[in-house]
């Protein structure tokens, strides 16, 4: 293995046991395959060396139970540096880390754990504490387990909540459009009615207007055809009840009465009475008028004669 590139020197030479030791070779990124091809390797030393990040395939060595990545120049561990679930004692003294990842949290079976002379944010530092002895060091294990799982369980009810106002402002849309869409069916609905409503309008303006024209066009046959019925012979006029009867009826009456006065007052014991004698006289002068007048226009007709 050259100084640097990490390739060049076999890793089983540098194996014991189950024990790796790559402290010390100046490597500026892990050799992941060669490391992956050995799994019997569960410690690995990967102190005193030039690292600035790991790969993200490097979480693919779950047989590793012990790592030392202390005095390096690490900035940040992989997001998913918590697939080390078999990890149990993780040294990262003296680099330049700030956070944590999220999933560090998955790291249940850590015992041990220092952090020290690393930059880190102000409660994850106080949180971590010192590792200046055993027992300080598996407490770091076990407070920054509870508090990496606290911002993983904050982490998940806030996802959850975007998730839940995505679904509602989901619903939301949805409602929207789903109102959006029954008004324009209300829409389409009340469209097509006023339209069947104008041809129904325009059926029966059409319909009164040929109505309309046939009954003017029958009324102008009829004023046409009106001539020729005049040279029809001229019909009796209909007598109609009118005035002249009525007055007709009530000369017939007085004549009537008259009549029957006159046979009372000529036939019956009353034609000595004052009344009797008052019609008698009357009607005999009649006579004689009459008689005078049919004297007069005889006399009158025989002189037109001559």
């Amino acid at each position: 293995m050259s100084r640097g590139s990490g390739k060049g020197l076999s890793l089983k030479d540098k194996l014991d046991g189950n024990e790796l030791d790559l402290s010390l070779c100046d490597l500026n990124e892990v050799p992941v395959r060669e490391l992956a091809a050995l799994p019997k390797a569960t410690i690995l030393d990967l102190s005193c060396n030039n690292l600035i990040s790991l790969p993200s395939d490097f979480c693919s060595l779950m047989h590793l139970v012990k790592l030392d990545l202390s005095k390096n120049r690490l900035q940040q561990l992989p997001l998913d540096f918590g697939r080390l679930v078999n990890l149990q004692h993780l040294d990262l003294l003296n680099n330049r880390l700030v956070t944590l990842p999220v999933s560090f949290a998955q790291l249940k079976n850590l015992k041990w754990l220092d952090l020290k002379d690393n930059p880190l944010d102000p409660v994850l530092a106080k949180v971590a504490g010192d590792c200046l002895d055993e027992k300080q060091c598996k407490q770091a294990a076990v407070k920054v387990l509870q508090h990496m799982k606290a911002i993983q369980s904050e982490q998940d009810r806030q996802r959850q909540r975007k998730l839940q106002a995505e679904r509602e402002m989901e619903k939301k849309r949805e409602a929207e459009q789903r109102a959006k869409e029954a008004q324009e069916r209300e829409l389409r609905k009340r469209e097509k009615a006023e339209e069947k409503e104008r041809r129904r309008r325009e059926y029966d303006a059409q319909k009164a207007a040929k109505q309309e024209m046939e009954k003017k066009t029958k009324k102008e046959t009829v004023h046409t055809r009106k001539p020729a019925s005049s040279s029809r012979p001229p019909q009796p006029p209909r007598h109609k009840p009118s005035w002249s009867r009525s007055v007709l009826r009530v000369l017939l009456f007085v004549l009537f009465c008259i009549l029957c006065a006159l046979a009372a007052c000529k036939l019956t014991e009353l034609q000595h009475q004052p009344l009797c004698v008052s019609v008698n006289t009357l009607y005999e002068d009649v006579v004689a008028a009459l008689q005078n007048h049919k004297t007069l226009q005889n006399m009158l007709q025989h002189n037109s004669r001559q």
